[in-house]
């Protein structure tokens, strides 16, 4: 099945679909963070505790990554999407149910394990079904689930909890995931690398497994970036809610609808522009996906600033949407490079170790640690850790634009 042409409709019905089901995978990620403040004072929890709710998703998502890795560069994607998606719809749907905190954190962990084996295989796997020139731009459209699959799940968790209660949030947005397992199983795939591949690529005749992935400076600096940049996006994403919530005094339901308002239209600007400019760069630069984005941490970092000092509604929300514009620009690219300097043998693999790291460096701790920031010092200021992370993601960014022309060179043999 494999071998044989996959027309350009059917590619753009593939991409279609895994769009849809990323944005759940987003939805149900990001609901819990709109019903924040209606679970703390429900179950009476600390930010400490609150914010492990976040990081117990990001702790099984990066354990469990390693293993679907392997298993995506072995067997069926199709299946292992497919699999994941009916796990992490049931566990998110399940939530709804928890009488208390202990059921709660086991819940989300199982989500973080289902969402694992979707994402260590779909991001090659949709490059698999375009050329190499519209990488960019056909990862941009696939990871345009985050923005928006994330406000969905703000403005979805927010009204559904502030109108029926916490739990009756995460059950609605759990069940629609599980209509979509059969036809993501059934789902055509290309080989290995497109079908413009070489022979020895797609049929995965290739040495070194995830060792060889740590000898790849580019993929390396490449993930430590990614790895600051979800530090980042963790951080914010996980408390600006709470942030609106207790600094500027409004409801959950108001405060997550300006916010996920205002992500989804930064998110969706920012994703597709980060997708065209990489692809566009890239043709006259071979690290032109670093220097857009690179350049696109630096001007957004005091953008990040104003949105947590601005004293008035007006001036944070206009921040916040410049902050996240340029924090999004980066999606396309950054991912796009993991595809061009790894061999299509072992692409699952590469994702699967870079999740491993940017959650594990990134938004599995940063919940927690600003938290417990928050505790200390007072919301504010424990977010204000979160720009000088931005700029630590654009210097990695061009670290490893010295060594990208000769790392995808060498993935190309």
């Amino acid at each position: 099945m494999d071998a044989q042409p996959i027309s350009l409709t059917y590619r753009r019905y593939a991409l279609g679909l895994l769009l849809t089901v990323n944005l759940l995978n987003y939805i149900d990620r990001q609901v819990l963070f709109a019903v924040f403040p209606l679970i703390k004072i429900d179950l009476r929890l600390s930010d400490t505790a609150l914010g492990f709710l976040g990081s117990a998703f990001m702790l099984s998502y990066l354990l469990f990554a390693p293993l679907f890795g392997w298993l995506g560069d072995h067997w069926s994607r199709t299946k292992l999407a497919a699999g994941g998606l009916v796990v992490w719809s049931m566990a998110t749907a399940l939530a709804g149910l928890a009488p208390g905190y202990r059921t709660l954190l086991g819940a989300r962990a199982t989500v973080g394990i289902g969402e694992a084996s979707f994402g260590t295989v779909s991001p090659g796997l949709i490059a698999d079904f375009f050329s190499k020139e519209r990488r960019g731009r056909v990862l941009a459209w696939f990871y345009v689930a985050i923005p928006v699959g994330s406000a969905l799940g703000y403005l979805l968790g927010g009204v559904l909890g502030q109108r029926y209660g916490w739990h009756t949030a995460f059950l609605l947005v759990g069940i629609p995931g599980l209509l979509l397992a059969v036809p993501i199983a059934l789902l055509r795939t290309p080989p290995r690398g497109g079908e413009d591949s070489s022979p020895q690529a797609s049929q995965g005749k290739v040495s070194g497994g995830y060792a060889a992935l740590f000898k790849n400076r580019s993929f390396v600096c490449n993930t430590l970036a990614m790895a600051a940049m979800t530090f980042a996006i963790g951080g914010l994403a996980q408390w600006i809610p709470s942030f609106l919530y207790r600094t500027h005094s409004l409801d959950v339901a108001r405060g997550n609808t300006l916010f996920g308002a205002t992500t989804v239209l930064a998110g969706i600007l920012g994703t597709m522009a980060g997708g065209w400019l990489g692809d566009f760069w890239q043709k006259r630069s071979g690290k032109g996906y670093l220097l857009i984005s690179g350049w696109g941490f630096l001007i957004g970092t005091p953008f990040a600033v104003w949105a947590i000092l601005a004293p008035g509604l007006t001036g944070c929300m206009a921040a916040i949407f410049i902050a996240e514009f340029f924090l999004f620009f980066n999606t396309g690219p950054l991912n796009t490079v993991i595809i061009n300097v790894t061999n299509p043998a072992i692409r699952a693999m590469a994702f699967a170790v870079n999740i491993f790291f940017i959650h594990a460096l990134g938004d599995a701790v940063s919940p927690s640690v600003l938290g417990w920031l928050s505790d200390q010092w007072g919301l504010r200021s424990a977010l204000l850790i979160t720009p000088g992370v931005m700029g630590l993601a654009g210097l990695f960014c061009f670290i490893c634009g010295r060594f990208v022309v000769q790392d995808m060179a060498q993935a190309e043999e």
